[in-house]
């Protein structure tokens, strides 16, 4: 007897339903503290504290293979806006997805206290939902990114019973070197041609929390620069010597350029470049640059958040899994 083709249909999408959303999601989230943070030097510059916890995906009735960390805002990336996109080729390849969040809006971990909190949770997590401390990667764009980098020289440079056997890491479209960045705001608040509040913000707490300009505290944007052209020691480079690399830029030259007036030295493109560069030479014969080139539209706002979202997520899921065979 046939088979109706309705119910074929009805077959094939319950089956697909149940191979794309055979995941477990754990949450667990601090209520939020009644205080806010200094962000800036006027009266009304200042950002309420976020919550702090984390959300984890776990495939179900599989055994974990490995663990992909995003270090995510719980509120101003829309709560795991990015690694929410991983959640699917992670499942099907039976990696667990974590998220965490710490308190600080926006936070850039400057302070120690937000590492050590990072550390500690992410310890408490795998204890407590039994993951493997194997395969582990940590992703993400803009401040993502950035904190990822941070988290990894912190536990790095600190003698901790608990380390995270990271395998790789996947960089996106993010600043390194905090000198180049600190002289691209300063640019754009002299020729003063677009919206000042990021350049203005971003200048005022890297000069609060780094004691100066790049003229006055240089040796403290080195230090806190994951990369800098201007560092001829780039001391930091060493701490990722031994991991897969893969990093995502796109330039947006053109973009940059009509929008924001910009050159290409104010692109966080050249940082991740010079990053690569430093890092093979230090010995690292795993990194990997994908230069993405979307069509050129000037109506369109593109940032490191579009850079990610335009990632093909099932290839780098291959390449994840490729780092693990190796």
């Amino acid at each position: 007897m046939k088979t109706p083709f309705k119910v074929l249909i009805i077959l094939f999408l319950t089956n697909f339903s149940t191979k794309s959303f055979s995941q477990k999601m754990v949450e667990y989230y601090e209520p939020v503290k009644n205080d806010s943070l200094k962000v800036g030097i006027g009266e009304k510059d200042f950002l309420p504290f976020i919550q702090k916890g984390y959300t984890l995906m776990l495939p179900e009735n599989k055994e974990i293979k490995g663990v992909l960390i995003f270090l995510e805002d719980s509120k101003y990336d829309k709560k795991n806006f990015s690694s929410k996109q991983m959640y699917s080729q992670a499942s099907e390849n039976n990696f667990a997805v974590l998220s965490i969040s710490t308190e600080i809006p926006l936070d850039f971990y400057f302070s120690k206290s937000s590492m050590n909190y990072t550390h500690n949770l992410i310890q408490k997590v795998f204890n407590k939902h039994n993951l493997p401390n194997e395969n582990i990667f940590f992703l993400g764009a803009s401040l993502v990114g950035h904190r990822a980098m941070k988290y990894i020289e912190f536990i790095k440079k600190g003698d901790y019973d608990f380390q995270v056997n990271i395998e790789g890491v996947v960089i996106c479209d993010f600043t390194l070197d905090w000198i180049r960045k600190w002289q691209q705001h300063k640019r754009d608040i002299k020729i003063n041609r677009i919206n000042l509040w990021e350049p203005i913000f971003m200048n005022f707490m890297l000069e609060t929390y780094l004691k100066g300009t790049p003229k006055t505290a240089k040796d403290n944007y080195h230090n806190f620069s994951t990369y800098s052209y201007s560092d001829e020691n780039n001391e930091n480079i060493k701490f990722y010597k031994n991991y897969a690399v893969r990093a995502y830029i796109e330039p947006k030259i053109k973009y940059r350029l009509k929008k924001y007036y910009r050159t290409l030295y104010e692109n966080n493109s050249t940082d991740i470049v010079g990053f690569l560069a430093e890092l093979e030479l230090a010995g690292n014969e795993n990194t990997e640059l994908i230069v993405l080139q979307p069509e050129y539209n000037q109506s369109e706002n593109r940032n490191t958040q579009t850079t990610w979202n335009e990632i093909n997520k099932d290839e780098l899921m291959d390449w994840i899994n490729k780092q693990t065979e190796k």
